[in-house]
């Protein structure tokens, strides 16, 4: 009945394998793009950045105001005129109103203006990288889970394998020992090995489902938890490492951003530079006035309106050396910038070459496994046939069989390694989002 049980559970995990929708890298690629959150939280600070490089936010307009007002008196008042006449008046009321529109306009600020608005300009480009940044690191990410899902994939159909071949040796031991050709000690060694391989399948089963549950979540969550994934790999095996390197120094994105941050430096210089200079300004305005007065005045009421313009020149001759410190300031955060990008640099050459390295260890390490495979197979399919003419015992037999096994998980883990390794070499090279999945 345990036998039974286990087998009926096999059958259930073989089947969930078969029919499920495929996955293929491109389309994972896509589905990344369009549901990942932390992308779609990148790309809401690239439009943040957009919005402030705007000219509405560049300081170039205008500035327009408008006003309006309006007073109301009841006044005791007592008026004396030159001609000795004295006027008495209670509860006298008057009233003033007024509206205007008010220009103001900055001509000239020392250029400091100009180079505030290059910044946002080139803040809004770094922000850019920034989610590139973040768009290569998750495709990194989505691969990585991916070709765990991918190995484990394989690793569950090896086992399954395991297990079918265990399967039929229990069903031959039991019919040996049913016609007195072997021992009860056979039937009880092939339904231990039996179960062994039932574990073993049903733990890889258990992480596949947790890797293909980790793979939908950088997915945003957008796919069934029925689906398969395609494991065919190519690799790209004509990279040629002096291009690369030179790709690398000249679209790597870390890079990129600190030439940028660079730019953003010399322009906050400039910016603080242009304190020196004066700040010359622009006011204009259209008015409206009318006032209606108590009988002590002279005129009962009085109504104005017009323009008035005029400029303005402000000019901070000395502020006490805060201008001159933060020049100062600046300058050494520049040149902080360059001396970390020379250390980045140098750190981007020793990178690479350990990335080019290691991707080609692991893929000769998987060419190697490729052809223990084949010597593996064949021990195995020799020591089967001599197990079937009884020429092995079934402990020889059952070690052929889980070298054979261990050296599919070896090169399935080879193989996905080697293809993590150069994608890591082509994300240190900027070429990680031009390729081709």
């Amino acid at each position: 009945m345990k036998i039974k049980f286990i087998f009926l559970s096999i059958f259930f995990i073989s089947q969930s394998l078969i029919a499920q929708e495929l996955l293929t890298p491109n389309k994972a690629v896509s589905l990344a793009l369009e549901n990942n959150y932390g992308i779609k939280l990148a790309n809401t600070n690239v439009e943040v950045a957009k919005n402030n490089a705007s000219i509405l936010n560049s300081g170039y307009l205008p500035t327009l105001t408008g006003n309006a007002g309006a007073t109301y008196n009841v006044d005791n008042t007592e008026a004396e005129f030159s001609d000795g006449r004295v006027t008495t008046l209670n509860g006298a009321e008057s009233s003033r109103y007024n509206a205007s529109v008010d220009l103001n306009y900055t001509l000239f600020d020392g250029l400091g203006r100009a180079y505030n608005y290059k910044q946002l300009k080139e803040t809004q480009q770094l922000t850019e990288l920034q989610a590139r940044e973040t768009i290569e690191n998750t495709v990194l990410q989505l691969f990585t889970i991916y070709y765990n899902v991918a190995e484990l994939t394989e690793n569950t159909n090896a086992i399954y394998q395991t297990f079918s071949i265990s399967k039929e040796r229990l069903t031959r031991a039991g019919y040996q020992f049913d016609y007195g050709q072997s021992t009860k000690l056979d039937v009880l060694n092939a339904e231990v090995d039996i179960n062994n391989d039932s574990i073993s399948l049903m733990n890889s089963k258990q992480q596949l489902n947790n890797f293909k549950r980790d793979l939908n979540l950088v997915l945003g969550n957008t796919l069934s938890e029925d689906f398969n994934i395609d494991t065919e790999i190519n690799f790209k095996i004509l990279l040629n490492k002096d291009e690369l390197l030179e790709k690398a120094k000249s679209y790597n994105s870390a890079l990129l951003q600190i030439d940028k941050n660079i730019a953003i430096n010399n322009l906050i210089v400039k910016s603080e530079k242009s304190a020196y200079l004066p700040t010359v300004g622009l006011t204009g305005s259209y008015g409206w006035n009318k006032s209606n007065n108590n009988a002590a005045s002279f005129v009962a009421v009085s109504t104005n309106d017009g323009f008035s313009g005029g400029l303005n020149l402000r000019w901070n001759l000395f502020d006490g050396g805060n201008t001159i410190t933060r020049v100062k300031n600046a300058k050494i955060n520049l040149e902080a910038q360059n001396i970390q990008k020379e250390e980045f640099i140098v750190t981007l050459e020793r990178d690479f070459n350990n990335a080019w390295d290691d991707y080609q260890n692991k893929l000769n390490i998987y060419k190697l496994q490729e052809d223990n495979i084949k010597t593996s197979q064949n021990n195995f399919d020799r020591t089967e046939e001599k197990f079937k003419l009884g020429q092995l015992n079934s402990i020889e037999f059952r070690q052929a069989q889980i070298n054979l096994l261990n050296a599919e998980l070896t090169r399935n883990q080879a193989k996905y390694a080697a293809k993590l390794a150069e994608l890591q070499l082509l994300q240190i090279s900027g070429e990680i989002l031009n390729i081709d999945f």
